[in-house]
């Protein structure tokens, strides 16, 4: 059922330790459902029920047929609430939904169930300066009675959000360590360029084997050689090369991250560097890296300082390094505009009005 809002109450700020949050789930007061069926949309609603009933015979339980977004709500130091490039999470999940043969979310009806629930849970925001944001998780998922393997013929659009801290456990730049995985996240030409579940519940074995191993993240290689590398288990790859270029690997078995997107922009257009997106070969080029960093929604940027490969640890941060100028300046470059604090000359930013 559907719920009308207190708008008074969004004045009034949850009594959280908004430094403290970690990257986990936090129920908040509304969510936005959407259903599809017949071949229409319904307008879609603010609800309160945070649980899904559904049939044990939807195609998402049996045969994963789900997509999800995610981005960031931030507010800026003036009090405007921002998003950051949602437009290009709302193509992102029409790419992934015609792949799994679901319908497209309209543009309109995905960024309205977005503000809405943003808006809806101005209280769960965090503050300016907090080092939190308020994470955004769109999701379609396939509904219905069904058992065979065949299309759902009813689905769902949801969005939450939850306020959460820095993905990896500190605050900034946090370094962090990669292990190369003997096990293969996707093939070229299977779903890993798509933002699909089944593409991340396949990489909680490598993810757990590379923790085992001290790091903080798994890395892939190449299905077809097992030479160039890939990407990391939640985040995408860029390597400031000693060259001066900026590169990221050029795959059709990775997700084309916003945020990888966005920093390359940034690279070339504000830090004038040369870019480039190419097949990256880890054992011959690794001499060259200068700097790495794993970047994605979650967790924005975050230099690499170690990678582990033929049974060893290879370092690019020396212990005791503080983090290579490029990541830094990309990180700031990248917050600065995510938040307001610098001019934001793309035109990424979309204001929610609350």
């Amino acid at each position: 059922m559907g719920r009308e809002l207190n708008l008074d109450a969004k004045v009034i700020k949850k009594d959280l330790n908004w430094a403290e949050l970690g990257f986990q789930y936090h129920r908040t007061d509304f969510r936005f459902s959407a259903s599809y069926e017949n071949g229409q949309w319904s307008d879609g609603e603010l609800i309160s029920e945070e649980s899904i009933a559904i049939h044990e015979g939807a195609p998402s339980l049996h045969y994963a047929q789900q997509c999800f977004e995610g981005l960031k709500a931030q507010a800026a130091e003036d009090g405007r609430i921002l998003l950051f490039r949602p437009d290009l999470n709302s193509e992102r999940m029409n790419h992934a939904a015609g792949r799994l043969l679901m319908p497209d979310v309209p543009g309109k009806l995905f960024l309205r169930a977005v503000e809405e629930t943003v808006r809806a849970n101005y209280a769960w925001i965090p503050p300016y300066g907090s080092g939190a944001s308020l994470y955004i998780r769109p999701m379609l998922i396939g509904v219905g009675e069904n058992l065979g393997l065949k299309p759902a013929q009813q689905f769902e659009f949801r969005v939450f959000v939850s306020p959460v801290g820095p993905y990896y456990k500190a605050a900034g730049l946090a370094v962090i360590s990669l292990a190369v995985s003997a096990m293969d996240r996707a093939a070229p030409n299977g779903t890993g360029s798509f933002k699909v579940g089944a593409n991340y519940a396949g990489g909680l074995l490598a993810t757990r084997e590379a923790q085992q191993l001290g790091a903080s993240e798994a890395l892939y290689l190449d299905s077809a050689e097992g030479r160039y590398i890939d990407e990391a288990g939640s985040a995408n790859i860029v390597i400031a090369m000693k060259d001066g270029k900026l590169i990221t690997p050029a795959s059709r078995a990775i997700l084309p991250s916003i945020t990888r997107r966005s920093l390359m922009q940034i690279a070339e257009h504000t830090l004038g560097m040369q870019t480039e997106e190419r097949p990256i070969e880890l054992h011959r080029e690794f001499a060259d890296f200068e700097e790495m960093g794993a970047c994605g929604t979650a967790a924005v940027l975050s230099p690499v300082g170690k990678i582990w490969f033929d049974d060893a640890w290879h370092t690019i941060y020396q212990d005791g390094q503080s983090v290579g100028p490029i990541m830094q300046q990309l990180y700031d470059s990248l917050m600065g505009i995510q938040k307001g604090e610098l001019s934001d000359q793309f035109g990424w930013l979309h204001e929610v009005t609350v």
